[in-house]
């Protein structure tokens, strides 16, 4: 104790004959006091991953302090990764909490795939996350396969409805068992596509049955058909399978297509037949016109009969028996007329002469 008081007097005398050192102790006394005080505030967290290998040190602690980073969830998934056995570095972590990511998400799908036998980095699941998808449900979806209803309830359809070559009508509804695919869920095709796709392949194999009933009595070879078709390429899922969960008979599309044919082919030909009538009777038309104007030229040429007559009697051309012979020969016409139930020539009624 003696050696302890003699050494302390022994600074403060030395420190008060020289005020630099003063300042030097002073200074290194708050740089001590602060890094103390650094050094217990993280003091837990270091402890922490000290005690599971995480490998984040007090100075790392620090710089993501300054970096506004959440240590503490940084810490806490670091070290979940690492019990799980999962290789991720802590810059790995920081980089995608400051990307806006979301961290524990994307770590906790990470250790699900990794404990699932998944091949998932965290470079690629951070990806995934970062673009907007659901890691954690797309790792689900990996390892527990969800079903999917063709055509979607929610859009308002019910049922697909495709027609066979025989011409009737049937109304499908299937379900399609999905797995998702990791590595092409960035820029893969979503649900809706897998939804058209296989509806487009049911609706394709049932309009290549001859028969209903063949459809109707093996409905798996709409299924094959469509798995065989390799709907999902391009994709973010692989289809499992394609089960037809109803198939419903429709109308009778190739009779009412029939029917309706033949009334547009009735149509038809009744407009032709109206218009062959309409032209016969302008035909018609034009007939009695010219009936009449050949008939106006007969009158005219009888009107000259008279003025004849009477020319060659007066040049002596014609006598008078000749005269009387052929008012004879015109009653007689007359007669053999009425005889015939002719109409009775008004040309008796003329005089000859005038």
């Amino acid at each position: 104790m003696t050696l302890l008081a003699t050494w302390n007097d022994w600074i403060s005398a030395d420190l008060m004959k020289d005020p630099k050192m003063l300042a030097v102790a002073a200074v290194v006394v708050v740089v001590g006091l602060i890094g103390l005080l650094i050094f217990l505030s993280f003091f837990r967290l270091w402890l922490q991953s000290k005690l599971t290998n995480a490998k984040i040190g007090i100075f790392d602690l620090l710089g993501m302090k300054f970096r506004q980073v959440d240590y503490n969830m940084i810490v806490r998934q670091k070290i979940a990764l690492v019990q799980a056995g999962c290789q991720v570095t802590t810059a790995d972590l920081e980089s995608h909490y400051l990307a806006r990511g979301n961290v524990p998400k994307t770590a906790t799908a990470v250790i699900a795939a990794h404990k699932a036998g998944i091949d998932l980095s965290w470079k690629i699941a951070s990806a995934i996350d970062l673009a907007g998808r659901d890691v954690l449900d797309a790792v689900k979806t990996s390892v527990n396969p969800k079903v999917i209803d063709c055509p979607d309830p929610t859009k308002g359809r019910q049922f697909l409805d495709a027609v066979c070559r025989n011409g009737i009508q049937l109304r499908a509804k299937a379900r399609v068992t999905v797995r998702t695919k990791l590595d092409r869920l960035v820029g893969g095709a979503t649900e809706e596509t897998i939804i058209a796709r296989v509806g487009e392949g049911i609706v394709k194999a049932i309009g290549s049955a001859h028969d209903h009933k063949e459809v109707l009595a093996n409905p798996s070879t709409i299924t094959k058909t469509v798995l065989h078709s390799s709907l999902d390429s391009q994709t973010a899922f692989e289809i499992v399978s394609v089960d037809m969960a109803d198939i419903e008979v429709g109308e009778n599309i190739g009779a009412n297509l029939q029917a309706k044919q033949a009334d547009a082919d009735l149509q038809v030909a009744r407009a032709e037949a109206e218009k062959r009538r309409a032209a016969a009777v302008a035909l018609e038309q034009e007939m009695q016109a010219l009936v009449q104007e050949n008939r106006a030229k007969v009158v005219l040429a009888e009107a000259e009969v008279p003025n004849a007559i009477a020319d060659a009697f007066r040049n002596g051309r014609l006598g008078v028996m000749d005269y009387y012979n052929l008012k004879n020969v015109q009653s007689d016409t007359d007669m053999r007329s009425s005889i015939a139930g002719g109409a009775k020539s008004d040309r008796g009624d003329r005089s000859v002469m005038g």
